[in-house]
């Protein structure tokens, strides 16, 4: 029931730009050059019953419904907003031309990013100061790699490899992933076990839970099939070698100082689940000269991080940047008040990864990243 109102909203998107292409446009032409037309639209209707049968791990459903929203739906929309506001302000011939350039850029930018966009991650390079942080650990470096949604990778297990070789090469103090790292299933970690496994760093490996990690997406439905689906993953995780932290955290020692890495589970906005438990999280950590906090909804910082806690740095994800941005812009500003990048508020800080991957394989502008953090005094 949740996705019907965005599942009408898209028939709605879907079907009237071609009304109006088919009666303005093609009215003279053949039923077959009608039919090529229509049949994105008619491909969405069938990708949304694999999504229904099969849920997130639906590969081949998943990556159809949005290659027809992203390639076809979306500039068949521009291409007619533009030409209905021509006809409105008597420019209709110009106003054609404009919109379908804008539709067929858009359409070139979409079939880059699903055909290579999401595949070539690059290596974000970021300098965070604090006035707190002992002079022991000056220096102190940090790899955060978050969002991989696994599943989506299984036809490239490449690209995983290559970010798993670009994170060992990193030469990290400590590594963390910020949730996320399925569609829906611990099934789609099977064939990335032994590339997960050789995820090093010297002090280690952290992970978090995001909400696709509670398994709620996928084929399996019943409370006891998602709890078990849940422990599997955990499990999972933690024979990678990880430090799988629910509500938990891990105390680092430099000298006499100590650097506390706090993980919590998922604390979002509805509908997303609210799990954390801060107060327990930071349990053991107050002697720790400088709290690092991996959470992995970053409206988490804003309703609860800075108003009830003294964590100095606070490590995101989740909204991938609606893996899109052109010229600085990104659609995820219009859902969220910190959405990627770096955000303080005094000298706490948030910092939000876009992430690496997603439900669907596409990236454009919004490109597959590896943070490699270093904090200095």
């Amino acid at each position: 029931m949740r996705f019907l109102v965005p599942i009408i909203v898209l028939t709605v998107v879907a079907i009237l730009p071609d009304i109006y292409i088919t009666k303005t446009f093609l009215k003279d032409s053949s039923l077959c050059v009608k039919l090529l037309q229509w049949l994105p639209t008619i491909l969405f209707f069938f990708s949304i019953a694999g999504l229904q049968i099969g849920g997130a791990e639906s590969n081949w459903a998943m990556k159809m419904f949005f290659a027809v929203i992203l390639c076809f739906m979306l500039p068949k929309l521009f291409f007619t907003v533009i030409s209905l506001l021509g006809r409105l302000i008597h420019l209709q011939g110009a106003f054609n031309i404009a919109g379908a350039t804008v539709g067929a850029l858009f359409m070139v930018c979409a079939a880059y990013g699903m055909s290579i966009g999401w595949k070539n991650p690059v290596v974000k390079e970021v300098d965070l100061h604090f006035k707190n942080l002992p002079e022991s650990f000056e220096g102190y470096t940090i790899v955060q790699i978050s969002d991989w949604h696994l599943g989506t990778y299984r036809p490239h297990p490449q690209t995983i490899r290559k970010e798993i070789e670009l994170a060992n090469a990193a030469d990290a103090d400590a590594i963390v992933f910020t949730g996320d790292i399925v569609n829906g299933s611990p099934v789609e970690l099977e064939p990335f076990r032994e590339m997960l496994s050789s995820l090093k760093a010297r002090d280690g490996v952290f992970s978090v839970m995001g909400n696709h990690d509670y398994c709620m997406y996928g084929s399996e439905h019943s409370p006891e099939g998602i709890r078990r689906n849940i422990e599997t993953l955990q499990d999972m995780e933690r024979s990678f070698g990880w430090n799988l932290l629910l509500n938990e955290n891990r105390l680092v020692a430099r000298g006499a100082d100590t650097l506390a890495i706090v993980g919590v589970e998922n604390d979002g906005t509805p509908p997303f689940p609210q799990y954390a438990d801060l107060d327990k999280a930071q349990d053991g950590t107050d002697g720790a000269a400088f709290k690092i906090l991996l959470s992995h909804d970053p409206t988490h910082w804003r309703r609860a991080v800075l108003p009830d806690t003294d964590i100095d740095l606070t490590l995101s994800g989740h909204t991938h940047a609606m893996q899109f941005k052109l010229l600085g812009f990104s659609p995820s500003r219009l859902a969220y008040k910190e959405w990627g990048g770096l955000y303080e508020e005094g000298q706490r800080k948030l910092y939000i990864s876009t992430g690496s991957g997603g439900n669907v394989a596409f990236r454009f502008g919004a490109w597959p990243e590896i943070i490699r953090i270093t904090l200095h005094r």
